[in-house]
């Protein structure tokens, strides 16, 4: 029972943390995403592949091809978007009354995670096909290069990571 209680005042707590730093983000200074954006619909307006891809030396066909999966997947993510923002606000509801309550519904919480859960196994299948397909347009040496581009990121991030720590431990020591 104490397990079950803390893990659901975690669970509240990220999300309040998640709801606070999305809305110190949404007052700070823009400008480097406004850049990032504009960046972002001048590639597509000028047809280029961007990120990762545009350094596979695609062909016009592969291009194509991939740009056509990512369309298909965009366009079932907007059709889609107006439920899934009803089906998050709904859930936010349930939450707060969950954690507003004098006592802790069990019962109703473990609906919540098995519906959160279900959710998140449905948006990571999407992704791995969407990889998947991705990867048949590919040719093994252009699946090698993104495989070893990958690899250097997460490498990155590792070290970025473990600079961050120390960083951290040094500024606690203040």
């Amino acid at each position: 029972m104490k397990k079950l209680l803390l893990g659901s005042v975690l669970a509240a707590s990220s999300i309040f943390t998640v709801t606070a730093c999305t809305s110190v983000n949404a007052t700070t200074d823009t400008t480097p995403t406004a850049q990032m954006q504009k960046n972002h619909k001048d590639g597509m307006k000028k047809g280029e592949m961007r990120g990762p891809m545009s350094k596979l030396d695609l062909t016009a066909t592969q291009q194509a091809q991939i740009k056509a999966i990512m369309q298909n997947k965009r366009g079932d993510r907007t059709a889609d978007r107006a439920e899934h923002q009803a089906e998050r606000a709904q859930m936010d509801q349930q939450i707060q009354a969950l954690t507003n309550a004098s006592t802790l519904n069990t019962a109703a919480l473990n609906r919540l995670a098995d519906q959160r859960a279900a959710k998140e196994k449905q948006r990571f299948i999407e992704r791995v096909q969407t990889q998947h397909a991705i990867a048949q347009v590919l040719t093994a040496e252009q699946r090698a290069k993104m495989e070893q581009m990958k690899s250097e990121r997460q490498e990155k991030g590792r070290k970025h990571s473990k600079d961050r720590k120390g960083h951290d431990k040094q500024h606690q020591g203040m």
